[in-house]
């Protein structure tokens, strides 16, 4: 077995990879950007090494620095993880031809599979069932209209070279497709370096069944059955469980050995992936070989029993594989929830800052987390957004479900947007409570998943209010003044003041009335004597007749994020003394939604557009976001051009409505 590897990522799969390493005996080398400093796999590493500025072409793709910190380092091999380098056949030779071994398959396999539109041809040539589409080379923009239109509508354009739901559009009518196709090519061009695509018939109501193969250096091959990544936002993964509701054995073995003979028609080594799409009634079709360890592997390894990193080292070391077909079986159910910082509400933008509370589920029984981060890392705009991925187990599909909602009920971060209240209604939603599973469950529930709105328990209100008066009364006065002390008294009187919470865009009021017995505290029309304690971040409460506990987590500018009841509420302390009257001025500006790149300008000043109109294209995280005319006007004035980095809430149009 290899005594040194270095792993050539960051985040969840470097700590992933690395503790397995650590129970192996292995060391481990890290590699970190500037961006990366102080991440936590570097701290879980043996060693590490500085690759370069935070943007990945300057540090983690730099597959040549990479070799050679390997070399200086005294490592065996290289471990890619996912993302980065894992699927690219040039690094794999490289590393052959620097004698250390690639942690992965070898690079015939990765070229074969690795763009889309060639590994379509192959399987077609195997007879694996594909998806009525273009696979061709021709990437003339005219000729591939000519062929979406041939094929009918709704298509979906996918980047040849692509991955992880980037660079791909569904088109539904043929007057969207030219400006679908250059979004598309331009996103595969910045992520993959290639901007090739593939045209494909957009099955309705598809499922998304991949399955998990392992191939050794002796030519023997097994399928670890299958994993459902259906439910879906942007082509992105938000929930995968093991296994597929509703599938039966013949089908799973269908599925199977067609994966199986998908890898051997490559002389496959290692951990791979065989992604199919299938109808409803069961029909399956061959989508792409993904020629790596997937993200979503875990739940995999829960319903198996086994470590996947480990068979990969074995492997890769030049062992057979630990067992035979015969020897796998499913032991019950496993579901990953994606935790990511982003804001569902404002369409799952990339949410950028620093992490300041994270507190997790306890690791025992059913619940497993493999994160990449810690309370007080900051989230950069250069790298994918995700915090953690949340995995339970239980022995039925039921049980699972169950786990993972209370799991996501103790899951508290603030300091950056996330998506856990998000997963926590799809978790609870029909559709996916009865297994209904299809990549259109999240658009299909979107009035339920994504509320406009949301209501602020008056419990919550309390909460607050009685913080904020302890925290009050815990300041310190001035020694010799007693007109500081801010305990309430009043000469034969009670004191009352009016406090107000923002939230969104909603003041609440909550009155505090000082009294000999207690706090009243006065919200949502419930008046209550309060008691209770604060000790640090944690609020206990007697209020109404209950008595609760929550955190609080005091963020700048008066703002406070407040955990209860397994929900985040994200308040604002309005400073009234400050308020004053003011008229909104005539027309206005279009601030960045998110910090980013703005890649391209689309309109001119002075240009009269409708509403909807696309006024510029930003980048965050290799995801392309239009900015859109909020109503029919004129276009005042350009504020960046292309190719500038700005901060979120920047105005990039100066804006004027047309008059009503």
């Amino acid at each position: 077995m290899f005594k040194k590897i270095l792993i050539a990522n960051r985040g969840e799969i470097a700590c992933r990879v690395a503790a397995t390493a650590r129970g192996l005996g292995i060391q481990t080398v890290a590699v970190y950007s500037d961006a990366d400093a102080n991440a936590r796999h570097v701290a879980e590493c043996d060693e590490a090494y500085y690759l370069g500025p935070a943007p990945a072409k300057e540090s983690y793709l730099r597959g040549d620095a990479i070799i050679g910190i390997a070399k200086q380092s005294g490592a065996q091999a290289i471990h890619p993880g996912y993302g980065f380098l894992s699927e690219n056949e040039d690094f794999a030779e490289a590393c052959a031809k620097a004698g250390l071994v690639f942690i992965g398959p070898p690079p015939s396999a990765i070229r074969a599979m690795g763009l889309k539109a060639e590994s379509k041809q192959l399987m077609e040539k195997a007879r694996v069932p594909l998806v009525p589409g273009y696979h061709g080379g021709n990437q003339d923009p005219a000729f591939l209209q000519q062929q979406a239109d041939g094929i009918g509508y709704p298509v979906l354009i996918k980047a040849s070279a692509g991955g992880g739901g980037k660079g791909m559009r569904i088109v539904e009518k043929s007057a969207d497709f030219t400006a679908a196709l250059a979004s598309c090519k331009r996103e595969a061009s910045s992520s993959f370096g290639d901007d090739a695509v593939l045209i494909e018939k957009y099955l309705q109501r598809p499922r998304h069944i991949e399955i998990q193969v392992f191939a050794d250096s002796h030519g023997e091959c097994v399928y670890l059955f299958e994993r459902d990544c259906s439910v879906q936002r942007r082509h992105q993964k938000v929930l995968e469980e093991a296994p597929a509701p509703g599938m039966s054995e013949e089908r799973r073995k269908a599925m199977g050995e067609a994966a199986v003979a998908a890898a051997k028609a490559v002389n496959y080594v290692g951990a791979g992936t065989v992604e199919f799409i299938a109808d409803q009634g069961g029909t399956f079709f061959f989508m792409e070989m993904n020629t790596r360890l997937q993200v979503e592997h875990p739940v995999t390894e829960e319903i198996t029993g086994l470590d996947l990193v480990e068979w990969q080292l074995r492997v890769a070391d030049g062992e057979p594989l630990p067992l035979t077909q015969d020897e796998l079986a499913i032991d019950g159910h496993a579901i990953e929830a994606r935790i990511y910082a982003e804001n569902p509400l404002k369409n799952f933008l990339p949410s950028i800052g620093t992490i300041s509370h994270m507190r997790m589920p306890v690791e025992d029984g059913p619940v497993r987390i493999d994160s990449g981060v810690r309370e007080g890392d900051a989230i950069s705009p250069y790298y994918d957004p995700m915090i953690a991925k949340l995995i339970v187990w239980g022995a039925n599909r039921e049980a699972a479900l169950a786990a993972m909602a209370q799991a996501l009920r103790e899951c508290e971060i603030s300091g950056v947007a996330t998506n856990v209240e998000f997963l926590g209604r799809v978790i609870g939603c029909k559709d996916f409570a009865t297994g209904a599973v299809d990549t259109g469950l999240i658009e299909r529930n979107r009035a339920e998943l994504l509320p406009t709105q949301s209501e602020i328990p008056p419990m919550v209100l309390a909460l607050a209010a009685f913080a904020q008066v302890r925290a009050e009364q815990a300041a310190p006065a001035a020694p010799a003044s007693p007109w500081d002390l801010r305990d309430g008294w009043r000469l034969h009187l009670s004191a009352k003041r009016a406090l107000e919470f923002k939230a969104g865009a909603v003041n609440h009021g909550v009155e505090v009335e000082y009294r000999r017995e207690g706090i009243l505290i006065t919200a949502g029309g419930i008046a209550a004597l309060a008691q209770g304690t604060v000790a640090g971040r944690e609020v206990t409460l007697a209020w109404n007749g209950e008595r609760v506990q929550a955190q609080l987590v005091g963020e700048a500018g008066g703002k406070r994020v407040l955990f209860f009841a397994g929900r985040r509420f994200d308040l604002e302390l309005v400073d009234q003394a400050a308020q004053f009257d003011h008229e909104e001025e005539a027309g206005g500006g279009l601030t960045a939604p998110m910090s980013g790149k703005v890649l391209s300008v689309l309109v001119q000043a002075g240009a009269e557009v409708e509403k909807g109109a696309p006024l510029l294209v930003m980048e965050a995280m290799k995801m392309e976001h239009t900015i859109s005319a909020p109503a029919k006007g004129r276009v005042v004035q350009i504020r960046h051009a292309a190719g500038e980095q700005v901060a979120e809430g920047v105005e990039l149009v100066a804006f004027e409505p047309a008059a009503s």
